[in-house]
């Protein structure tokens, strides 16, 4: 029975993958900001007879984290996967958005999980394994208009968990990005406001406003397509199943299309392609420096 840790479980990926990977047998700790807000994954749970605990952990609170996953291990003696899901957006013009709500995304969407991360690793470490599973989108591998700072925190969570992953090899830790398109989960339905909120994305007298309007209007004429958030829960079953050796998991159609257009490599030809590169092999394989001719 493994131990898994979810972020973001009050909806949408975080909740359906917590029943996932509870069907699966495995132990889950679904985690959310505020555990009020988990009538809807016990509910199911409860509905299906899993096994779920519910703990608070809101990542933009990175002193917490260590405690969390202490009193995770003192409970079950190991951490075999974390999922780092939560996640916010704010769309909008980037000259738009307030210092406040630009800091609030990225502290949410990189600085959360990337500190997540580090607080795991020493406990994936010493138990010589482990799975870090990243929840990112394909607002990490092409920019738009009105999702700069949505964008910025995907691509720098997308670069961060690349090099990551050859640094932590050598102890059996994996790194993976899921990759989504377009999901019918509260992220979607908060980046619609309604008519009161919308000064918040765009001043009266924005310069652009018919930009950010169009977009909008694009995303409401695109929400009956949205896909259904349940199908990525057993995707991140599988995700944590598999060998390590895959970096990009597309979690639909559109997904697997837009990375074949912006990656022309397999992801074991470019893990091949940067050890080269950086000269990292000796470490990846656990070897000892080797020496370097003068």
């Amino acid at each position: 029975m493994a131990t898994i840790i979810l972020t973001g479980c009050s909806s949408g990926f975080g909740l359906h993958g917590a029943l996932a990977f509870a069907r699966n047998g495995d132990r889950v700790y679904a985690t959310m900001r505020n555990p009020d807000d988990a009538d809807a994954l016990l509910d199911a749970a409860d509905s299906e007879r899993l096994n779920i605990t519910i703990k608070a952990l809101d990542v933009t609170q990175s002193t917490t984290f260590s405690v969390l996953f202490q009193d995770i291990m003192d409970e079950t003696g190991r951490i075999d996967v974390l999922v780092n899901n939560a996640g916010i957006l704010r769309a909008g013009a980037f000259e738009d958005l307030s210092e406040t709500m630009i800091r609030e995304v990225l502290e949410t969407n990189l600085f959360g999980p990337l500190l997540l991360t580090k607080a795991v690793l020493p406990f994936m470490r010493k138990q010589k394994n482990g799975y870090i599973i990243m929840v990112s989108s394909l607002s990490g591998l092409a920019g738009l208009a009105g999702d700069v700072t949505y964008t910025a925190g995907k691509f720098a969570l997308e670069g961060a968990t690349e090099a990551l992953r050859h640094e932590v090899d050598r102890w059996g830790i994996k790194l993976a990005l899921l990759e989504a398109g377009m999901y019918a989960t509260k992220i979607m339905s908060q980046s619609l406001p309604d008519e009161a909120a919308l000064p918040e994305y765009y001043p009266d007298d924005s310069p652009y406003r018919a930009l950010i309007e169009s977009k909008l209007q694009i995303l409401r004429q695109r929400m009956p397509e949205a896909l259904d958030p349940a199908s990525v829960g057993s995707l991140l079953v599988d995700i944590a199943g598999s060998d390590g050796s895959q970096l990009r998991w597309p979690a639909d159609d559109v997904a697997s299309l837009v990375l074949e257009k912006m990656l022309a490599q397999t992801d074991p030809e470019r893990d091949a392609f940067l050890r080269q590169v950086a000269a990292t092999d000796w470490w990846s394989e656990g070897r000892a420096k080797p020496e370097v001719d003068k």
